[in-house]
């Protein structure tokens, strides 16, 4: 699971994902923190208010 699901809204799927992504060689791993950090950027902009708001 080098990419995290961006269906999963649960605080306890993100710390899955971690977990899946922790266990991984370094390689993938800095490509799966990648992806996840795409996901939660684009639910952050995609969440009402933007991440522009304050």
């Amino acid at each position: 699971m080098a990419h995290p699901d961006e269906r999963d809204d649960d605080p306890g799927d993100l710390l899955s994902t971690l977990e899946v992504i922790e266990a991984q060689p370094l390689a993938t791993r800095a490509e799966a923190y990648d992806a996840l950090h795409d996901t939660l950027a684009r639910r952050l902009e995609a969440a009402p208010g933007g991440a522009s708001a304050s």
